[in-house]
């Protein structure tokens, strides 16, 4: 009598190891579904523009990246063609930006820009084009002056 009763502990473990197991594979369903439904969504946002690529998440420290535009372009060759004019040094090696001929070479760069899109810009990214090619010719004549 004394092994029927030890088969029926055995017998009450191994359905509890069970309920365990199945409740367990349960959660792990609940939360890949979960995990699904997130990364699904977040793929829609990123259809939509609201997210970036994987490279373009950005990170905790500098937020998410612009999207990918015209504007973006436009404005990320200014920006380093007023760099390379610019008489500071960088902060991590202390050497001069100053680069004259990659300061030219980058407004070029935005003149090939407009030469390539004649016809083909709305009217916005047609006077952004024009402001920032404006501005850095005028800075690089600037910068050449003082020479």
């Amino acid at each position: 009598m004394a092994e029927r009763q030890d088969n029926k502990q055995e017998l009450h473990i191994d359905q509890d190891w069970k309920a365990e197991a199945r409740a367990e594979k349960e959660r792990l369903s609940r939360e890949q579904r979960q995990k699904d439904a997130a990364d699904k969504a977040n793929e829609r946002k990123r259809a939509e523009g609201v997210l970036g690529g994987d490279a373009a998440e950005g990170d905790e420290e500098h937020g998410p990246l612009p999207p990918a535009d015209f504007a973006m372009l436009a404005n990320s060759l200014a920006t380093q063609a007023l760099m390379f004019m610019s008489p500071h040094a960088d902060p991590e090696t202390g050497r001069s930006l100053k680069n004259l001929d990659l300061a030219k070479h980058t407004i070029d760069l935005l003149g090939v820009l407009e030469e390539k899109t004649q016809g083909n810009l709305t009217s916005d990214e047609k006077s952004l084009l024009d402001r920032v090619l404006y501005q850095t010719r005028m800075a690089y004549v600037s910068a050449t002056r003082t020479l």
